[in-house]
């Protein structure tokens, strides 16, 4: 049994740790670059990594570690990149998993093959073939650029190639968006620019970081075992005793509950709002040369734009006629993990979670182990269920293209652990 992984970024790095656990060896995983971390390599110039010279973690410690490597007592709350990435190199290096990584090796092309097998092409001029196959290289580093990306006669950047906020200095910036991206560059823009302004196409849950002085993430598990809908109840209640209404600070009031979109966590946007250094601004008209026009009939000229407007879902290495879901409104895969046409392929944190990605790929990856291992067994419907699932996902968020790869985190979870618990019931 052979398996390829594409990636040594926290995905692949739990998908090898633990395959190596259930006693599967045979694993060699392509790592482009020549470091394990994906995006948590920071590099001061544009990349594979998305993450910026001042990148903290959105989730916290005490929910962003895996189960049986924790985080180091020493690290804050949110650490960072930095942090991060030690955390990385010292999980692999503990677990012994360098030696299943091949460097400066990147997986140009992969074709299936007879009996359900692949066949990988490989940038050091060498092929080899697979009995399965792990994908592992992340969504976060193809950007999706607007329509109007071309009209402005300014500097143009995604929030992808935004690293520091060096040369900012007296320029006119609007930041377009209001993710979680689009907030951490407004922040850092605005201690150094002479004005930030941020459109918002849309409204949106923006949320401290902290709740009644715990880390949001943790503050929402203990709200867990409340029905969805009290949940959201109390949610609304908590945000309104921390951060008063939106309109507060020139942003419009969401019309829908918390967990329908994926939700901002930035304490600091509050701040620079009313301390007067980012100006909130309404969706994009029209952009003529340095000239950006808006909705409510306003204008403004920037000397910079940063388009904080998504990533497209991206495998570079398959034919686009095999797989592509670039412009999907949501993806046919059991559990995110299972191809329904494809048994022998796995896809690892192709998710976009409320709440930290590589802690669900950890779960994911123990699952496929067992399977592999003849442990557990998936149900007999599964294919059904993949072509009906991501429908089903997409229907409890906005219609938006981010949300094609949105999940609950605690449902999702469960979902995984109820296959294992279900299938070695079944088998007792």
């Amino acid at each position: 049994m052979r398996i390829a992984i594409i990636g040594a970024g926290c995905s692949g790095l739990t998908a090898i740790k633990h395959l190596v656990q259930a006693g599967l060896n045979d694993i060699v995983c392509y790592e482009k670059s020549d470091q394990i971390g994906g995006n948590w390599v920071y590099t001061a110039t544009p990349g594979h990594s998305s993450i910026c010279k001042a990148t903290h973690t959105i989730s916290s410690k005490s929910m962003s570690q895996f189960s049986d490597f924790p985080m180091p007592d020493d690290y804050p709350d949110y650490p960072s990149h930095q942090q991060i990435l030690a955390y990385f190199q010292a999980y692999t290096e503990h677990f012994q998993l360098q030696k299943y990584i091949r460097f400066n090796v990147a997986v140009q092309q992969v074709r299936k093959i007879a009996k359900e097998r692949w066949h990988l092409s490989l940038s050091d001029g060498t092929e080899a073939e697979f009995d399965y196959l792990f994908i592992a290289n992340g969504h976060l580093s193809i950007p999706r650029h607007p329509d109007w990306k071309n009209d402005f006669s300014g500097h143009y950047l995604h929030a992808h190639d935004y690293k520091t906020n060096q040369g900012l200095e007296n320029q006119r910036v609007l930041v377009v968006g209001a993710g979680n991206s689009a907030c951490d560059c407004a922040v850092d823009a605005s201690r150094d620019a002479a004005r930030v302004d941020i459109s918002l196409r849309s409204a949106q849950y923006i949320i401290p970081k902290l709740i009644m002085g715990k880390p949001t993430d943790t503050f929402a598990a203990t709200l867990q075992w409340l029905p969805q809908r009290l949940q959201n109840r109390l949610q609304k209640i908590s945000l309104r005793i921390q951060i008063g209404r939106y309109r507060d600070y020139g942003l419009p009031e969401p019309n829908f509950s918390p967990t329908q979109a994926h939700p901002t966590i930035n304490s600091q946007i509050f701040d620079r709002i009313r301390h007067g250094k980012i100006h909130p601004r309404s969706a994009i008209q029209g952009i003529s040369g340095q000239t950006v026009h808006f909705t409510d009939d306003s204008s403004q000229e920037y000397d910079v734009i940063i388009a904080a407007t998504g990533y497209t879902i991206s495998f570079a290495f398959f034919d686009a006629n095999f797989i592509n879901w670039k412009d999907a409104a949501h993806i046919p895969l059991y559990l995110r993990v299972f191809h329904p046409d494809h048994p022998s392929l796995f896809f690892i944190g192709l998710i976009q979670p409320q709440g930290c990605i590589w802690t669900l790929a950890e779960a994911q990856s123990q699952l496929i182990a067992q399977l592999l291992t003849d442990k557990i067994r998936l149900p007999g419907n599964w294919r059904e269920s993949a072509m009906t699932e991501g429908k089903n996902w997409a229907q409890q968020f906005i219609a938006r293209p981010r949300h094609s790869l949105e999940v609950h985190y605690y449902p999702y979870l469960k979902s995984l652990r109820q296959i294992i618990k279900s299938t070695n019931q079944s088998s007792k």
